[in-house]
């Protein structure tokens, strides 16, 4: 599909500079984008691809002024990466939707299927699961028995919900990932590790992404819950009776041990890993690699380290570990000029 400058300036409410019958059918990195291309400058550490590009349109922010002539059509928009983000949107919608159900797909006699439903070859749905109205399976999508899956969810390849578990409207599951494998739950014996039954479910709420390969462990009793808006990456562990708390995010491999309760607008860096049993609070930020040992209980906390503490502190800690070479051999003369000291009194005594 093809749109001009003045359409794109029109839905994201943006001042033109230039042509405005400039034409766009793609999108592009700004030091890569060729004619009929939309691209945008938020970071004024790429401005000099500004006068290079030749890209057709560029969204810029609306206090931007060019040092240079600009050959692409400029549109002046309050924030460049937020009116992108519109875009890519209104382009995935207009993007033709996966339709009908394969004779290929496997669907159990008392499953539920909703209106407009795509199910691609291999996708199965077991006995008394529900599928909401324009939900997508695709290949070797797999929902459990009794397992709900809402409205206009999609599950990519290879995606399983299993038994019992409930996905929320608007989902999307990428490739690999997990909903309901058992928790992590053994008794230990004289003879071994004996498995302890995990009985409960996830429930997984509205508007939750999930990345591919990630695992959310069902609960031993009860529910895990992934709340509404939370954004999960790629490689994510959540294990059994967790509540992750509403439009909570969490970078590639953070893992969650059990029954930690995070709560909502929290931020989870790459690789943190928090303690079970844990209360987090909301809006707290772990930066990468944080080991959060136990709860924290004030608000809007950022923590790094291992075990994590206060950024701030932990700034002050970096400072001192890089000078303890120096400081190392500090103390080492202090302790040969205290040995000589000792030395010479009890030689005048």
């Amino acid at each position: 599909m093809e749109f001009t400058a003045k359409q794109i300036a029109g839905y994201v409410d943006g001042t033109l500079v230039g042509n405005a019958d400039a034409h766009v059918s793609t999108f592009a990195k700004i030091e890569e984008a060729g004619k009929g291309a939309l691209t945008f400058m938020a970071n004024p550490a790429y401005e000099h691809y500004l006068y290079q590009t030749e890209a057709s349109v560029v969204l810029v922010n609306k206090d931007f002024e060019p040092a240079q002539p600009v050959s692409a059509t400029l549109i002046k928009v309050t924030d460049a990466r937020e009116a992108l983000g519109l875009l890519l949107q209104l382009y995935e919608k207009s993007q033709p939707r996966h339709e009908g159900q394969s004779s290929l797909a496997y669907v159990a006699p008392t499953a539920k299927i909703g209106k407009n439903v795509f199910l691609a070859p291999f996708s199965a749905v077991g006995d008394g699961a529900e599928i909401g109205d324009g939900a997508q399976l695709h290949p070797h999508a797999t929902v459990g028995a009794h397992a709900k899956v809402g409205k206009d969810t999609i599950m990519y390849p290879n995606s399983v919900v299993y038994h019992d578990c409930v996905v929320g409207s608007g989902c999307i599951l990428h490739a690999g990932c997990v909903i309901g494998a058992d928790g992590f739950g053994f008794a230990p014996t004289a003879e071994g590790y004996e498995k302890i039954p995990q009985i409960g479910n996830v429930v997984i709420e509205d508007n939750v992404e999930i990345g591919a390969n990630t695992c959310i462990d069902r609960a031993t009793m009860g529910s895990t819950v992934v709340k509404k808006g939370v954004k999960l990456d790629n490689l994510v562990q959540i294990a059994h009776n967790c509540v992750v708390g509403e439009n909570t995010v969490m970078s590639a491999q953070v893992g969650v041990a059990g029954s930690t309760k995070i709560g909502q607008w929290c931020i989870m860096a790459g690789q943190v890993g928090v303690a079970g049993h844990a209360t987090i609070a909301d809006r707290t930020i772990g930066g990468a690699k944080a080991g959060i040992a136990g709860s924290i209980v004030k608000e809007g906390n950022t923590v790094l380290g291992i075990p994590a503490i206060d950024a701030r502190r932990f700034a002050r800690s970096q400072a001192v570990f890089r000078n303890l070479p120096q400081m190392s051999q500090d103390v080492e003369a202090l302790k040969r000029e205290l040995a000589q000291l000792k030395e010479q009194l009890n030689k005048k005594q």
